[in-house]
């Protein structure tokens, strides 16, 4: 009997399923752009904030951490929402409280206004993040399915190597004298635009649970992530005073109770059997140890941009074009390479980042436009890894926790995130000597995560 698949076959292989289309895909992935973008386009806003608002030190950190807290502390319960009560469903109420809380974050009269604003986009994004990736796996197959994944895989990253250049540009814009408040409002009309479309293009999708919502199991995995993420944001900052230890530790009692109460109960929050398949299990501790290479880089780059080469918000953005060129050529090619080498192109895209790093490492010094080979390998490395992550991560998942799975693969990457900027800052800031010698340091562990995310993917199905 022939193995070779007919014409016929092929067709349904890859066509989508359950009415998705182009259409489809376009409207998923402008809220997770959205969503990505505004977590790093904060950034270059800090100055014009903290001189608008009066803001001190501690206001403005918190009006970062407070996207971050609340994204990494809902993610996983998020997807369990979409697995109950339907990913459509959750989607857009997802979209529809962060265009909402978009508009307060634009509106915002004072820091304590801002704050409260940015922790509610970070709950909307926890709700409308992982239904995104439940739906690609649910309502697309075979080559469509690779196809979506990638280019979930490419808005996520240009959602974050183009976050500076974007709010660089606006700033300089001040449309209608809006000024850093533009970063914010530019989401109002994009996410009603969204939202219009979603229940003419974004197939819905019976619900895969008839159970409750685990409740203890909610309270004991948000209580857990944020006493791990909040000590991670602030500690550095502080100078990790003893009660930045003590809610480590904390996090580590109640995320052991909660791995515990999962085994134990009737109508879990993560399934126990998701991490019975070798994708999902050794995938998702490949995610959280890539991305301590990701976030960690791109902050500590515009920081020495910035401060260390007196570049301004714009100049340092357009700098990343040539990381996001970088990214944007990998991130195309890259389910092609998958196709051919499977899991290795985990180890090819971590293993191009750290050459990318080390060109940087030499061009540290030069002129400016010495860097940009560097930003462009290391953008490439970042495209051959994240674009086909999630599909080989979920690859083994089925559509009934299909969304609690993207749930738990999203916490692992913020809690990577969080991570990473906290143990690379503690050697960038540790360095003796000059911003140019922080950054050089620096580089080393993000060479080092990379390293071992490519001997973790050693352990990944081979196809």
């Amino acid at each position: 009997m022939s193995h070779t698949a007919t014409p016929e076959v092929r067709r349904q292989e890859a066509a989508p399923a359950h009415g998705a289309s182009t259409a489809s895909l376009l409207v998923l992935l402008t809220g997770i752009f959205i969503t990505t973008l505004d977590f790093f386009i904060v950034n270059v806003a800090i100055p014009d904030i903290q001189a608008d608002l009066h803001a001190g030190a501690t206001a403005i950190q918190w009006v970062v951490a407070g996207f971050g807290l609340a994204l990494g502390g809902g993610l996983i319960t998020g997807g369990r929402l979409g697995d109950l009560f339907g990913r459509r469903r959750m989607y857009a109420l997802g979209l529809a409280l962060f265009t909402a809380a978009s508009l307060a974050c634009g509106l915002a009269p004072s820091p304590g206004a801002l704050i409260a604003s940015r922790a509610v986009q970070g709950v909307a994004a926890a709700l409308l993040m992982p239904q995104v990736l439940g739906i690609i796996n649910g309502v697309y197959t075979g080559e469509r399915r690779a196809r979506a994944f990638t280019a979930y895989g490419l808005a996520l990253g240009l959602g974050g190597v183009f976050g500076q250049l974007i709010g660089g540009a606006l700033i300089q814009a001040d449309l209608f004298g809006t000024g850093w408040r533009s970063i914010f409002l530019i989401n109002v009309p994009v996410g009603v635009v969204t939202l219009a479309l979603i229940r003419r293009t974004v197939p819905s999708q019976p619900r895969t649970s008839d159970t409750r919502l685990d409740a203890a199991g909610t309270v004991l995995v948000t209580l857990g992530l944020i006493a791990l993420v909040l000590p991670l944001i602030e500690g550095r900052r502080l100078g990790w005073p003893v009660w930045t230890w003590a809610s480590l530790a904390a996090s580590a009692v109640l995320l052991t109770v909660f791995a515990l109460s999962q085994r134990r109960g009737e109508a879990p929050l993560v399934a126990p059997s998701l991490f019975r398949e070798a994708a999902f299990r050794v995938g998702s501790g490949l995610a959280l140890v890539y991305t301590l290479a990701l976030a960690s880089f791109f902050l500590y780059l515009a920081l020495y941009l910035q401060q260390g080469r007196g570049l301004s918000a714009l100049e340092s953005g357009l700098l990343f074009v040539a990381l996001g060129a970088g990214y944007f050529a990998a991130s195309t090619r890259a389910t092609a390479v998958a196709a051919r080498l499977g899991r290795q192109v985990l180890a090819l895209g971590a293993a191009v980042q750290a050459a990318g790093c080390l060109l940087l490492l030499a061009a540290i010094g030069h002129p400016i436009g010495w860097l940009i080979p560097g930003l462009a390998l290391a953008g490439a490395g970042m495209g051959f890894v994240l674009a086909p992550l999630s599909a080989i991560v979920l690859s083994g998942v089925t559509d009934r926790h299909a969304a609690s799975a993207a749930g738990v693969l999203s916490t692992a990457q913020q809690v990577g995130n969080a991570l990473g900027v906290a143990l690379v800052g503690i050697v960038f800031y540790g360095a003796l000597g000059s911003v140019a010698d922080a950054f050089r340091t620096s580089l080393l562990p993000v060479m080092a995560f990379c390293a071992v995310t490519a001997a973790l993917a050693q352990f990944l199905p081979k196809r």
